[in-house]
């Protein structure tokens, strides 16, 4: 086999690496870090697929091997920072490990996603990073706003916010993808709008943001249904 059809899966193969150093930074209570690790997960998840078109190398096993490594960096690690962010503030020792919804629904979604042949140009359902960044970066926006923080660090809290994204990862709700087939404005605003929010939001409080422009993203979803908007 030419070593140009390993690329992709090598850049799969450090997805994976980063998601378990994630994993354990958390662990060792670095809560903040795990942000950075998903991000770094992230990039090396766009372009393993990219290199893989760009070399024109798409294999069944890069297919499987990916949603494996996207298991553990947007399943296992969103769902270990939720689970220590409430098991650090929770007097129930049971009440965390709801939590774990993350890990198991991001599994569930990833394994349908392989077999869903409708989602070439829109997202049924959050995809499993973008989850992964919401979660990762709720430490930045709690630290940014700190009255808002101490509401949604509460365990309860934490643990509505592990199942209504976990649901959305599931629930047939069309959801925009970065995808122009063309690149006038009528049939793109929203896809604009979402990129303009999502420099504005960076620029503004940096990985405070992310909660924001993800929380942005879901709803010009739902506003680009209701418009009826192609």
């Amino acid at each position: 086999m030419k070593i140009k059809a390993h690329i992709p899966n090598t850049l799969t193969l450090l997805n994976l690496f980063f998601g378990v150093m994630g994993i354990i930074q958390v662990l060792d209570g670095k809560i903040m870090h795990g942000a950075y690790f998903v991000l770094i997960a992230a990039t090396f998840d766009f372009f393993d697929g990219f290199v893989a078109r760009l070399l024109k190398v798409q294999s069944a096993i890069g297919k499987e091997l990916d949603s494996l490594a996207d298991v553990v960096s947007f399943g296992v690690l969103p769902g270990v920072i939720l689970f220590s962010m409430a098991k650090s503030h929770s007097d129930q020792e049971w009440l965390p490990y709801l939590t774990l919804i993350v890990p198991m629904l991001s599994a569930y979604r990833l394994a349908k996603f392989n077999l869903d042949t409708r989602q070439s140009d829109r997202f049924l359902g959050l995809p499993t990073p973008a989850n992964a960044l919401f979660i990762s970066t709720l430490p930045y926006l709690a630290l940014q706003w700190p009255a808002f923080g101490q509401l949604i660090t509460q365990p309860t809290s934490l643990v509505i916010i592990a199942w209504i994204f976990s649901i959305l990862l599931i629930i047939e709700l069309p959801l925009i993808a970065l995808k122009f087939k063309n690149f006038g404005f009528g049939n793109n605003k929203f896809r604009y709008l979402l990129i303009v929010t999502g420099i504005v939001s960076f620029a503004w409080i940096q990985l405070a943001g992310i909660p924001l422009l993800i929380l942005a993203y879901i709803a010009l979803s739902i506003l680009e249904q209701v418009s009826g908007s192609e």
